[in-house]
């Protein structure tokens, strides 16, 4: 049986890794007693997979984690056990049923949410954020950019990958919001996407300076977006 499961990262867990969060919901899986499958062979291990593993640092409300078991409890069930074990910094909020015919949560990633603010010791550029917005993103038909990659660098249209910017002034404070693509095709990082934007405004971008939190991650479906989270069925 296919589940999928939704979580939270904040606070300091935001620090935690990748591999290390893999191997932290391994055990908490354990001693939530979760009866996971594990795979065959000489070395067997759980059956799991993350939809689209955080950079350190980042925060996070839509998390997802694919796994199989052997029997279930409720979802209701499910998530008190989890969120019994789980440390602060981690909670899970969904516990959902996929069909043994739906594809794992890592192959249908193809957009992310998300919301980044400036951090409290840093100053925000004093600009017209609200005209700044329409000369970067709303009037150019191209944002050609150069994106660093593991073979070199890729020059690449930024506009097409980029489906919503926003921005709304929060206590004299900008907060950027941000729909990109992402996945193992086209995966635009935020950072990438304010590097360019403060280029435009003739400022130097530190992403020391802005705490990115993703708010969700979308699949594509008949040709919309939909959340991992909305994918499944709860377990009554």
């Amino acid at each position: 049986m296919k589940i999928r499961i939704r979580f939270k990262k904040y606070g300091v867990m935001k620090f935690i890794g990748h591999l290390d969060m893999m191997r932290y919901f391994q055990k908490s899986i354990r001693r939530a007693n979760i009866p996971i499958a594990y795979s065959g062979g000489f070395s067997p291990h759980q059956i799991m997979s993350f939809a689209a593993p955080l950079g350190v640092g980042i925060t996070s409300d839509g998390e997802y984690l694919d796994i199989e078991v052997n029997s279930t409890e409720s979802s209701t069930a499910a998530v008190r056990a989890l969120n019994e074990v789980m440390v602060e910094g981690v909670e899970v909020v969904s516990y959902r049923k996929l069909k043994d015919t739906d594809k794992k949560g890592m192959t249908l990633v193809a957009a992310a949410e998300y919301k980044i603010w400036v951090k409290d010791s840093y100053q925000a550029p004093c600009v017209d954020y609200e005209a700044a917005l329409e000369e970067f993103y709303h009037k150019p038909k191209e944002i050609m950019i150069i994106k660093p990659t593991k073979k070199g660098e890729k020059t690449m249209d930024l506009k097409k990958l980029v489906y919503d910017f926003r921005i709304s002034m929060e206590k004299d404070s900008p907060v950027f919001y941000l729909y990109v693509s992402a996945g193992s095709v086209d995966n635009v990082k935020p950072e990438l996407v304010l590097s360019a934007f403060y280029e435009s405004m003739g400022e130097a971008f530190d992403p020391l300076s802005v705490q990115v939190h993703r708010i969700d991650v979308y699949g594509k479906a008949d040709g919309s977006f939909l959340s991992l989270g909305e994918t499944g069925e709860e377990i009554f």
